[in-house]
């Protein structure tokens, strides 16, 4: 049987193969997978997400990985969240009314305002920058850039909890851990080195 580096989540609501394109170069053995009974023979899950919030999270209702992912988390295994899969750690979500998401991080997710000098949504390079760092940011330096595309942001409860901030007319979250669970808000596979760094980290945790 073959063995996997790591579990690609596929709720069944966008494109996966950049992200898994962008691991098999990495040189890492990724299933794609819309069965959550596959959770219990591989190690590292990532969760990744475009979309809206709450088609995603009914994707992953349908798909019976609500239950399987809280579980998951709890047995300490590694969990990724990108984009819209981070805001889906979260408690709850703002985007088209007020969606529950995962809970496993208490926080929810918001709107950016619309301001005067600043388009929504938020679609480009910016920059990190750095409250502390752990082992899943090794080698970056605050100020480096992601690429981001993001209407929402979140807002965790905890601040220990944020481990990167970017500014977009106000400082959001753009990297999150606790613990066994990370998030990042842009999307590491669009973001060259610095992407392929992170994602190389996450499979050393």
């Amino acid at each position: 049987m073959k063995t996997y580096d790591a579990l690609l989540v596929d709720a069944g609501t966008g494109n996966l193969h950049s992200v898994y394109n962008t691991l098999q170069m990495l040189g890492y053995s990724i299933l794609i997978s819309s069965h959550p009974e596959d959770l219990e023979e591989i190690g590292r899950v990532i969760l990744p997400g475009v979309g809206a919030f709450s088609k995603f999270m009914q994707g992953l209702q349908q798909r019976g990985f609500i239950d399987a992912l809280k579980s998951k988390a709890q047995q300490g295994d590694p969990l990724l969240g990108i984009c819209v899969g981070m805001q889906a750690m979260l408690s709850l979500s703002e985007e088209m009314g007020r969606h529950a998401g995962l809970d496993l991080l208490p926080g929810r997710v918001v709107r950016f305002l619309d301001f005067l000098d600043l388009k929504v949504p938020h679609t480009g390079w910016n920059q990190l920058w750095f409250h502390r760092h752990s082992p899943f940011t090794k080698g970056l330096q605050s100020g480096c850039y992601a690429y981001f595309n993001h209407s929402y942001y979140c807002q965790p409860d905890h601040p220990t909890d944020v481990i990167a901030q970017t500014d977009y007319g106000i400082d959001f979250a753009s990297i999150i851990q606790h613990d066994n669970l990370y998030g990042v808000q842009f999307h590491p596979e669009k973001s060259q080195h610095i992407g392929q760094k992170i994602l190389s980290n996450f499979f050393k945790l």
